[in-house]
């Protein structure tokens, strides 16, 4: 029985080896390129080793054998030079042509095979980045530090309950997954029209208005992997996506705020991350029910094991601190060594940090995660173009700050209201390389 059972398994794998010869793949040419590059080096090699004319008498039998088998009119260099080079050079053509049969089908058109992958060990090489957020400025810069890493972690909240995200997260009882899609559309290897797809909000004349495909389609995913993270990373395998989208916590919290109305004394509780910024005033507080929820495992490891820590762009109060009001979270934030910069909003958000400076930013958020939290405080110093109503240019007026900071030209030129993807990876990346140098070479 045991014999038949090897014989069986040896029997499976040798015609799977004998599939690589089936009609239609393209690579049986490049076989026999290879096999006969190898028979021909190996006779250069052996002519190369044997000195066959210095060990045959002359009167031997074998001597007009060997003479015409051997090309003896030719010098014994020149023979070695023809079978084992044109052995080598034969090899070289096989390999590359099988090269080319097995990758084609991945390969990006307009891109050589060698670029691709010098390319491809270049990222995987990368640091290990971690960004903390949600919204659009958090998928604004992942990609651009898609660029330069494929080590890539995203911890986004899951305190939304507004739009399509809050209606499934309603009637289907599951996390929010709007932030995550955006996310995961950013990092994807493939922008066109898979990513569009994803990304595809219904009308409003579909019986599925408002809806984005994205979000149906991690929903649908929820159900047939029965979890929210299984779904999430099978997601991203079908987007091709470099790195990783994770949940900062799988508890169903929502975000809560104590705002304080404007020209009243008086606060009221405002629950809902969407109802937060229509309230008209200034936010006190905001926190988390059900209050101290456990972080995402694989959330903390990732923290813990970073080369650098990206808190920002976005949201102050509806999309940064509710990933840092996890509590397992903050302290891994905390016990890291990695360099941990805060990348401030190039504008302010009505309703959330109106008037706010760079420095009250950052005061808004020592109130929650403590002093000598931050290494690097990133903001822009450019301005320029038009800025939706209500908002305007997040200002360095005060300098009484304890941290390093950094300014630059970070603004989007066609969405000035927003980071720019490329100057903004760049600029984190150096600051990494100038703490620590070149990770990965």
């Amino acid at each position: 029985m045991m014999e038949k059972m090897i014989l069986n398994k040896l029997t499976r794998e040798l015609m799977s080896v004998f599939r690589w010869l089936m009609p239609g793949l393209g690579v049986k040419r490049w076989f026999a390129l290879v096999l006969a590059g190898l028979t021909l080096l190996a006779v250069g090699i052996a002519l190369a080793l044997l000195d066959i004319y210095r060990t045959t008498p002359e009167d031997s039998t074998l001597t007009p054998l060997l003479s015409t088998a051997s090309l003896r009119f030719l010098d014994r260099t020149w023979r070695v030079v023809i079978f084992g080079g044109l052995g080598l050079l034969l090899m070289i053509w096989g390999i590359a042509g099988l090269n080319r049969a097995l990758l084609v089908p991945f390969l990006r058109p307009g891109q050589k095979l060698v670029d691709q992958i010098a390319g491809y060990r270049r990222l995987e090489r990368g640091p290990r980045i971690v960004t903390i957020g949600g919204g659009h400025g958090l998928a604004t810069l992942l990609r651009g530090l898609k660029e330069h890493t494929h080590n890539l972690t995203a911890i986004v909240s899951v305190a939304d309950d507004g739009g399509s995200s809050g209606e499934l997260r309603r009637t289907l009882g599951i996390l929010p997954p709007g932030d995550i899609r955006n996310c995961l559309a950013a990092l994807s290897n493939d922008e066109a029209l898979l990513t569009q797809l994803f990304q595809y909000r219904f009308s409003s004349e579909s019986g599925l208005k408002g809806h984005s495909f994205g979000n149906l389609f991690i929903s649908a995913l929820v159900d047939l992997t029965g979890s929210f993270e299984e779904a999430v990373a099978e997601s991203g395998r079908v987007l091709s996506v470099s790195g990783r989208v994770l949940p900062g916590t799988l508890h169903d919290v929502r975000l809560v705020a104590d705002v304080q109305l404007l020209d009243q004394a008086s606060q009221v509780r405002v629950e809902g991350e969407s109802s937060i910024p229509e309230m008209p005033g200034r936010v006190r507080r905001v926190y988390l029910e059900p209050n101290s929820p456990a972080a995402f495992p694989p959330a903390v490891q990732a923290i813990l094991s970073a080369d650098l820590i990206v808190i920002g762009p976005g949201s102050l109060y509806t999309s940064i601190l509710p990933n840092l009001l996890v509590p397992d979270l903050l302290e891994a934030i905390r016990a890291s060594r990695a360099l941990k910069i805060y990348v401030v909003n190039i504008a302010t958000q009505p309703g959330e940090t109106t008037a706010y400076s760079v420095t009250d930013h950052i005061q808004a958020l020592e109130e929650y995660v403590g002093h000598n939290f931050l290494d690097v405080i990133v903001y822009n110093n450019q301005q320029g173009g038009q800025l939706p109503p209500g908002s305007d240019w997040v200002k360095l007026t005060h300098q009484n700050i304890l941290h390093p900071l950094y300014g630059g030209d970070l603004v989007d030129i066609e969405q000035p209201w927003r980071h720019d993807s490329d100057k903004l990876a760049r600029v984190l990346v150096d600051l990494l390389y100038e703490r620590t140098g070149p990770l990965g070479q």
